[in-house]
């Protein structure tokens, strides 16, 4: 079975979303500090198959809860359950890990993590007081048999202290891993992607990163650099289902773009898995750029712009949420009466409108990462999500 690893990330295939440059590795951990791990979770069982997990994003390698960070959250579309926002929203500050899981996880994560800060900081439910973990999710019934409670506690404990002895600068596997092990992106295998962008500043440069968890988009609306991919791949289904026996050119089995589906055996007459829900994204923005909550609100508002370049207009059902924060300053959980003063980009300069569309870029890529690094999977009740040909997209651009 081919592995997510030896699927190519978007730039690999020659394709480039926006003007402004990734970092060293493309991905959130561009942004000093910032560490990620996943727990992923997959068995077979006698009726019920288990095909989620989750991921565990921290702002940096300290204690959060002692040294905050400035964040932000924005509810593109607010059909979630995510918990910890309202504090945020409240106080402009992260003081814990980014849980990422199923809809049915939330608890756990949130159990999970809490234990995790509690083995960390002894203060924690103490005299220091309670903490504020964030736990998002998104529905990956399709694939996951999700009734099952498959997410425990120490799942989350576990990748949070994964994340914690990660070294700095490694980049998040992508694709069926952790929280996006059984997600679905228009209507192909989606899950965990990220991205980076570059920032000039006076200084030199800052950096945007990006961490998505993608579980949405109804396949007909996939776009790339405003090309209608999804519709001209409705268009080769229907053709090929119009004439099942006459295999297309390249897709013949042991072929060209064989083992685009995982397995060897894709062909473009696979039709969209059919879901009632409309679907999810969860992303999570970082920059090492010295932003305020209100100016972070304002980054997070420009994620939308990127999801809704590959096609999203956050329907009905879709539970589209951002979480945005910045490791320029630390926070105390103890400060002094009086606050000091804290560095913030100028509102009309260059740097922070060059910020916002690195928010909008970033996360583009990050979709379409989390899209690329997808193999085809089997789960719940037999159903099957293939991966998307991205190369015969590819080709399809460049004709």
């Amino acid at each position: 079975m081919e592995k997510a690893h030896e699927r190519k990330r978007l730039r690999e295939h020659g394709v480039r979303i926006g003007g402004l440059p990734p970092g060293p590795v493309n991905a959130i951990t561009d942004v000093a500090g910032v560490r990620t791990a996943h727990v992923t979770l997959i068995r077979d069982e006698p009726g019920h198959a288990v095909r989620t997990g989750v991921t565990a994003i921290l702002p940096h390698g300290g204690n959060p809860f002692r040294e905050k960070v400035p964040a932000a959250a924005y509810v593109v579309n607010g059909f979630g359950k995510t918990a910890g926002l309202v504090q945020i929203e409240e106080l402009g500050t992260l003081e814990a890990p980014i849980l990422l899981t199923n809809t049915f996880g939330v608890g756990a994560a949130l159990e999970g993590g809490l234990r995790a800060m509690m083995e960390q900081d002894e203060g924690v439910g103490g005299e220091a007081g309670s903490i504020n973990i964030v736990a998002a999710e998104c529905n990956d019934r399709y694939l996951n048999d999700m009734r099952g409670l498959h997410v425990r506690p120490e799942h989350a404990e576990r990748a949070v202290r994964l994340a914690r002895g990660s070294a700095e600068g490694v980049p998040p596997e992508e694709g069926a891993v952790g929280a996006g092990t059984g997600m679905v992106c228009f209507g192909y295998k989606g899950g965990i992607g990220s991205s980076s962008r570059l920032v000039r500043t006076e200084q030199g440069s800052g950096t945007v990163g990006a961490l998505v968890l993608s579980n949405f988009g109804r396949r007909a609306e996939l776009t790339l650099l405003g090309r209608p991919v999804g519709r001209w791949l409705e268009e080769q289904a229907a053709a090929a289902r119009k004439d099942a026996s006459r295999p297309l050119a390249g897709m013949e089995q042991g072929g060209e773009g064989a083992g685009e589906g995982g397995s060897g055996s894709f062909t473009l007459s696979q039709p969209q898995p059919e879901r009632s829900e409309d679907g999810s994204i969860i992303i999570v923005l970082a920059t090492d750029l010295p932003l305020d909550a209100r100016q972070l609100k304002r980054l997070a508002k420009r994620a939308a712009f990127g999801l809704a370049r590959t096609g999203s207009a956050a329907d009905h059902g879709s539970g589209d949420i951002v979480v945005a924060f910045s490791t320029a300053e630390r926070v105390a959980h103890e400060p002094d009466e009086l606050a000091p003063a804290r560095r913030s980009l100028r509102e009309d300069g260059p740097t922070l409108a060059d910020a916002f569309r690195a928010a909008a870029e970033a996360t583009e890529e990050a979709i379409w990462n989390s899209l690329c690094a997808g193999i085809g999977m089997t789960g719940q009740e037999g159903r099957r999500v293939e991966a998307l040909p991205i190369e015969r997209i590819v080709r399809w651009l460049e004709g």
